[in-house]
């Protein structure tokens, strides 16, 4: 009768070790840089509009922080977290009850912020690179949404089919994206170097905008979270650890060589980003008209793709063009597959999620309706979107600064510590100004934590009287204690709290339950005594251990529900035995109302009728039943 589920086991495409396909780290460095790397296709346009003249500096500034705070946060994070949770269960250790498991909701709302803008906003940059080229342009005006809309469909459908090929599709969109950007930057900045005047002209606008050093200084500081989107590659990165590689002789419990593949892949995206980053910036701004970044300019949204165009042809354009919507399309795969990793890791556990939840197609029509939905609501527009998506990129790295650094502290690591608690303080610094800037970005996170609390709470409701034991191990003193209770007739069970636990208190429970209930005699009752341990977990195994307490059977249990530890271990009992159990309860004085307020959050309540409405939805034969017995 109880389902056997090991942690971590999910249907989505990061299926733990041993059930999906394991790649070496740089291969799988492709699939989360389809969500990295293909920043570079708007990334460069938005710091112009947003820093002007300032962008280099600025994005300078984002790639110090890239690899001197997000990445050695990361690489803590892989090493304590390697099986593709991330940070969010790093702080889900760290944070007790229900504390933890209501930060845990609120940071799913920002990662499904992060990951379905992620889908929505790549699809409607890639629109805009079809729209923009010039063997287009023209044939498809006002298509902005219905072409986005087409994308993301395709998308969906891409999930729906399977992702068996994800990482083989992704080195080769990566390796010709990367390349071909290689190509334009190099053409670029070579022409800046036949032309010195450019770097004179933008040191000349630098100087009359800000006189001052320390004026350039504090505006590429004021403005450089408007770039968070450079960030947004690190999440995934830990999500999609369970499809490195790793040595043949690793701990499943503690994979060092999928750690180390890991680091590597952390560190190499990390480096390649940021080097294309400060180099895409600097060329865009040197050569592109300000006013070709803004709305309805030739650089809005696609600032590589028309220095493509004008320094290479519209052939090699075409060829780039393609090549940016191919990454930015399937971007969204990356975003959809750490959606589908995510959400089943938690909300099932948690009772908060029906089980269907833990497999890839009907969540994968979900989340692409969700999509859809978002991108009508922002009308397909890329820098519309920034705001959102920048927030949820944000809110999931500092998070994950604030989890490493609560880790060292955990562990007396001072020099540690401190470094961490200095790159926290940057990066909410970073999510405030951004939130303060533009605060589409809450909004939408906030409909989606709302959603995912309201109804997480609604499955939990719905799924209360649920049989959520997976497992029962006794101890041999309990296996001994269960036999010869068994031997001596009727297998009866006491039902106990235990306050005193001294002789008096088994002698009168044995002797109310005999005369109200009628035990026969000469049948040796067990007593039964549950601890609620962690009322706010759902699934959970049962570690039942026997004692033998001035001469009476005693049966000990920790478990979140204990209605559901008494119904689970009765029909534990009667497959072990081959005997229908008979439990015994006293009723409990109180409101009704408030007591299966307590079985819900605190899980304990009136037990009587809640274990046998478990036992009832979980044995539908009543003559394989257990008995329950209420005096």
């Amino acid at each position: 009768m109880l389902r056997d589920l090991h942690a971590g086991q999910s249907g989505g495409p990061h299926a733990p070790a041993g059930q999906a396909e394991q790649r070496p780290w740089w291969q799988v460095m492709c699939l989360t840089g389809l969500d990295y790397f293909s920043t570079l296709g708007y990334q460069p346009g938005i710091a112009a509009l947003a820093a002007g003249v300032v962008s280099p500096i600025a994005t300078l500034i984002l790639v110090l922080l890239t690899l001197l705070g997000a990445l050695p946060v990361y690489r803590r994070v892989a090493r304590e977290s390697p099986h593709g949770q991330g940070s969010i269960a790093m702080l889900e250790r760290i944070l007790p009850r229900w504390t933890g498991k209501l930060f845990v909701l609120a940071l799913l709302g920002f990662a499904a912020t992060d990951f379905i803008i992620t889908i929505t906003l790549s699809a409607a940059d890639a629109t805009a690179h079809v729209l923009e080229n010039p063997y287009v342009r023209g044939t498809l005006d006002g298509q902005q949404v219905t072409v986005t809309l087409i994308l993301v469909a395709l998308l969906g459908a891409v999930f729906l089919k399977g992702f068996k090929e994800a990482i083989g599709i992704a080195v080769g969109i990566v390796a010709v994206y990367l390349a071909l950007n290689v190509v334009v930057i190099g053409i670029a900045l070579q022409h800046v170097a036949v032309n010195p005047h450019l770097v004179g002209d933008w040191t000349d606008l630098l100087r009359v905008e800000r006189p001052s050093l320390l004026g350039v200084a504090l505006v590429a500081l004021i403005v450089f979270p408007k770039l968070a989107l450079g960030l947004s590659g690190f999440e995934t990165g830990v999500a999609v650890m369970p499809l490195i590689q790793g040595g043949k002789g690793d701990d499943p419990h503690r994979p060092q060589g999928r750690i180390r593949g890991a680091h590597r892949l952390l560190t190499t995206a990390a480096v390649i980003m940021s080097v294309m980053l400060v180099t895409s910036s600097f060329a865009t701004t040197l050569l592109i008209p300000q006013h070709e970044f803004e709305e309805g300019g030739a650089a809005y949204g696609r600032a590589l793709a028309f220095l493509a165009h004008e320094y290479l042809g519209n052939g090699f354009g075409t060829l780039y063009d393609v090549s940016t919507v191919l990454i930015l399309w399937f971007a969204g795969a990356s975003a959809m597959a750490g959606l589908l990793n995510l959400v089943p890791q938690y909300l099932p556990r948690y009772g908060m999620a029906p089980n269907w939840t833990r497999a890839v197609r009907p969540l994968t029509v979900v989340f692409t309706l969700a999509a859809f939905l978002i991108t009508v609501i922002f009308e397909a527009d890329v820098n519309a979107q920034g705001g959102a998506y920048a927030t949820g990129v944000l809110v999931l790295i500092t998070s994950a600064a604030v989890a490493v650094t609560m880790s060292a502290r955990r562990r007396r690591q001072r020099k540690t510590t401190i470094a961490f608690a200095v790159v926290t303080l940057v990066f909410a610094y970073t999510t405030v100004d951004n939130v303060i800037e533009r605060p589409d970005g809450v909004k939408i996170a906030s409909l989606f934590i709302l959603g995912i609390i309201v109804t997480s709470l609604l499955s939990r409701i719905l799924r209360v009287t649920e049989l959520r034991v997976t497992r029962i191990r006794l101890d041999p003193v309990a296996r001994r204690l269960v036999d010869e209770a068994a031997a001596s007739g009727e297998l009866a069970v006491i039902a106990n709290e235990p306050n005193a636990r001294d002789e008096a208190e088994y002698r009168e429970k044995e002797t109310e339950q005999r005369r109200h209930n009628h035990i026969p005699a000469g049948t040796r009752p067990l007593f039964l005594e549950v601890t609620v341990r962690d009322p706010s977990d759902f699934e959970t195994e049962l570690a039942v251990t026997g004692e033998e307490r001035h001469g009476y059977a005693v049966l000990k249990v920790e478990s979140p529900s204990i209605a559901n530890a008494i119904a689970a271990l009765l029909l534990h009992l009667r497959d072990a035995t081959g005997k229908l159990p008979h439990v015994y309860f006293n009723w409990t004085e109180g409101n009704p109302v408030a007591y299966l307020l307590r079985y819900l959050f605190l899980g304990d309540g009136e037990i009587a009728p809640v274990t046998r409405e478990v036992l009832r939805e979980a044995e539908r034969d009543p003559e394989r039943r257990p008995f329950v017995h209420v005096g």
